[in-house]
């Protein structure tokens, strides 16, 4: 036998906070349910056997919360495996089958990993009695506050099939975008890593020859044969000093973004930047279309709506626009007015919105806005992608171009010396 502390809600709807002993988990809840119980947490509390209780499937061990949550399980999801979640979440529910087992039916298909674990604590907590938002608010590094808040709207509204399948729609398009942008930086990313292997192959192999037959020659280097010579040195013998010096300024640079006037500054720069300024603005603004829009239809207020689109926006020179919007609604004015203040949206955007506002239809011009941007940032992206190759292949031949040059002058000087 084994001492539980729980706390349940009786058929009067008080909250009652009590122990019982009995042999298992299992058997506590059968036991608070036959007084006519619905139980909210139930810790095991004799034992200081550390356990990972019904969300592993194994029996609930002392000293550990079956409600609380496991925020290190959250590191290793992906995107995509949430999509999939909440596309077969919703198909479940839609057939008509209860939270419970439709979460249990995922866990069950699911490979052994964390998010099977997440999945199945969810389910526990839901089981015990916990509403399916707050289960999932337990883990903020899996689920986000959009995901949170919207299936809390869909609960309230009991509309949850519904607002699952928004948010697997909105999920879908975001790793769209997301993916459109990826692939358009991988030439990029392959061309600039084969300069630098290029360059230092170069660099610790080839150059230590040619300066092995300088000092033979006696010849006098020109200035970029020197400095040349002299990184050459470096990458050789004191090469881990520039490691350390690199991570010394990354590690820099992410303690500044920490200071909330640094990062704004830096997120201002990146707006005005030529070309790749005009993209970032896009893809700003179709992800704030898409998640306001999808808030909005599910059923979440406006002022709420608006604060977890800040806190989604990615950029803080938006983030603090969309803060000023906020304060401006709560005071009585309608969106776009404040919006068009921001000079950050452009004046189409404004216009739907505020037509969207006028014929009660802000959501679906809210999508329709996403869409356009979605198909803008496609285009921008493949405009980018096409001017970024000339320019790297360039980039290349003038780094290689230089180095020989370099090793070459001294041996032009050195004939002309002779001939003359």
């Amino acid at each position: 036998m084994a001492l539980y502390s729980y706390k349940a809600i009786d058929k009067f709807g008080k909250e009652i906070k009590d122990e019982i002993e009995v042999a298992s988990y299992d058997e506590a809840i059968k036991r608070l349910r036959g007084l006519g119980y619905f139980p909210t947490q139930i810790t095991a509390k004799r034992s200081k056997a550390p356990a990972y209780g019904r969300a592993f499937g194994a029996e609930a061990k002392p000293g550990f919360s079956l409600s609380m949550s496991l925020p290190f399980l959250g590191s290793a999801v992906k995107p995509k495996q949430i999509t999939i979640f909440t596309r077969q979440l919703a198909t479940l529910i839609g057939a008509g089958l209860p939270l419970v087992r439709s979460l249990n039916i995922l866990r069950d298909q699911m490979k052994q990993g964390n998010f099977r674990n997440i999945v199945a604590s969810i389910a526990s907590q839901v089981e015990s009695g916990s509403t399916f938002s707050d289960a999932l608010l337990k883990y903020p590094k899996v689920f986000s506050k959009l995901f949170v808040n919207t299936v809390k709207a869909g609960e309230t509204g009991g509309v949850l099939e519904v607002v699952l399948t928004r948010l697997a729609d909105f999920s879908e398009k975001s790793e769209k975008l997301r993916g459109k942008i990826k692939s358009a930086l991988v030439y990029p990313a392959l061309v600039i890593t084969i300069a630098l292997g290029v360059l230092s192959f170069l660099l610790i192999f080839v150059i230590p020859k040619f300066m092995e037959l300088f000092k033979e020659l006696g010849t006098e280097l020109p200035l970029p044969t020197l400095m040349l010579l002299r990184i050459s040195n470096f990458m050789q013998h004191q090469w881990i000093f520039g490691i350390v010096f690199m991570i010394a300024l990354v590690t820099f640079y992410n303690l500044l973004l920490r200071l909330p006037a640094f990062r704004y500054a830096i997120d201002k720069i990146k707006l005005q930047l030529p070309v790749f300024g005009v993209l970032i603005q896009k893809v700003a603004i179709a992800r704030f279309s898409r998640t306001l829009g999808t808030l909005i239809s599910s059923g979440v207020p406006i002022l709420q709506a608006l604060m977890i689109t800040k806190d989604t926006a990615g950029n803080d020179v938006i983030a603090r626009s969309l803060g000023r919007v906020h304060d401006s609604i709560r005071e009585g004015e309608s969106i776009a007015s404040p919006l068009a203040k921001t000079k950050i949206f452009p004046l189409m955007v404004v216009n739907m919105i505020s037509v969207g506002e006028e014929t009660g239809s802000l959501d679906q011009m809210l999508n329709k806005v996403a869409d356009t941007y979605d198909d803008e940032v496609d285009t921008t992206v493949g405009a980018l992608t096409s001017m970024l190759e000339p320019l790297l292949i360039i980039f290349m031949g003038l780094i290689v171009g230089g180095i020989v040059i370099s090793m070459f002058l001294p041996l032009v000087k050195l004939l002309t010396t002779l001939s003359a």
